[in-house]
């Protein structure tokens, strides 16, 4: 973020201000009834630049040979006068989703509401996703669960973010 457009907070986005920041995990899980458990490092960062939306970035690594994982980068807009959420999501491996949900005091909770894939993305087919945020003092944790065309809505990945800016 540029220095002028520090402390310019759109007040659309104040109820996010709890995101804002950048965290990062060494330890996250995942898992999935149709691939080996993993586990991932991950480097998340929410943003602003004085509009009304929160952008984010996602870039995940595997812990032992550092190479990179799963990339996301998106947007975060709040209805206004509501705590009505939309996350706008494109992923590295060819999914771009729309998510809403709810906003409260520490707590973002979302869900597809609309998903495209390139053409030729890999199976299974991404159905939907589920995500939740929740801040406790300078630790964020996610948890995100999937639904494939072959797997029902299931957990796939929870971590524990420390705040380091």
């Amino acid at each position: 973020m540029s220095d002028t457009c520090k402390g310019m907070m759109n007040d659309a986005i104040k109820p996010l201000a709890w995101l804002l920041g950048r965290w990062q995990a060494e330890k996250g899980q995942g898992v999935y009834p149709t691939i080996s458990d993993f586990k991932y490092g991950e480097e998340v960062e929410f943003f602003h630049v004085g509009q009304p939306n929160v952008q984010f970035s996602f870039y995940s690594w595997n812990p032992e040979t550092k190479r990179p994982m799963h990339r996301e980068i998106g947007f975060i807009r709040i209805k206004p006068g509501t705590n009505k959420v939309a996350l706008m999501c494109a992923h590295n491996f060819g999914v771009s989703e729309v998510q809403e949900g709810e906003v409260t005091e520490n707590r973002l909770q979302a869900e597809t509401v609309g998903i495209t894939r390139m053409s030729f993305a890999k199976d299974p087919e991404t159905k939907k996703v589920s995500r939740i945020f929740c801040r406790t003092d300078d630790e964020l944790e996610q948890v995100v669960s999937m639904e494939t065309s072959n797997t029902p809505m299931t957990e796939h990945l929870r971590i524990k973010y420390k705040k380091v800016q």
